[in-house]
């Protein structure tokens, strides 16, 4: 059996793929970012990772262009759907 197909027994979230989002002032988005999903378990190692449990999202900027990149994971299409346009939404905000 393939390793992947071993893995997915255990691997219960769906993912969103990476999305770009042009920023002005990326320093400044990402105190946002922080600042409205405070409830979540904030880790910095890479980063801006926001974990809450049932979904998580990392942002991080990129090193060539004046984008921030965000993944997300969620237990479910549903959830993931949900939470990605929320935040996507903060990101995307003027």
């Amino acid at each position: 059996m393939p390793l992947s197909a071993q893995v997915a027994s255990f691997d219960h979230y769906v993912r969103s793929g990476e999305i770009n989002s042009q920023v002005a002032d990326i320093s400044a988005k990402l105190r946002e970012i922080e600042t409205v999903f405070n409830e979540g378990k904030i880790d910095k190692i890479d980063g801006l990772t926001i974990d809450f449990g049932n979904w998580w999202f990392n942002i991080r900027p990129s090193n060539t262009e004046p984008l921030l990149r965000l993944n997300v994971e969620a237990d479910s299409p549903e959830l993931l759907e949900n939470m990605t346009a929320k935040v996507l939404g903060v990101i995307r905000s003027k």
